[in-house]
């Protein structure tokens, strides 16, 4: 028999490596108040970037509204930073300074 060049050393001893899978971290995207973005405004955004139904939208809304700031939404930090970016674009484009932050979970 031709010895096999992919064998071990033929000490008969194996070697396993532990993998250790971890989940993607989560980012929650954070809606804050400020004086002069509208609550209809909000709402819209909520609605359209974060797909969020009528009712939830005006909820979250409420929220900002009252504590000052909300979590919106947990997505991975591809989702998270490109919602963020493209609610603050529809933002700056109406004139508001509507401030949305991405933190880790």
């Amino acid at each position: 028999m031709a010895d096999n060049p992919k064998q071990g050393t033929g000490t008969g001893a194996r070697t396993r490596e532990r993998v250790i899978i971890e989940e993607p971290r989560q980012y929650k995207v954070v809606f804050h108040n400020d004086d002069f973005t509208t609550m209809e405004f909000v709402t819209e955004v909520l609605r359209q970037v974060f797909n969020k139904h009528a009712d939830e939208a005006v909820t979250l809304m409420m929220k900002v509204h009252r504590e000052g700031q909300a979590i919106v939404g947990i997505y991975s930090y591809d989702v998270a930073m490109t919602k963020a970016a493209r609610a603050t674009a529809m933002a700056r484009n109406e004139g508001y300074p509507l401030k949305i932050t991405c933190e880790p979970e």
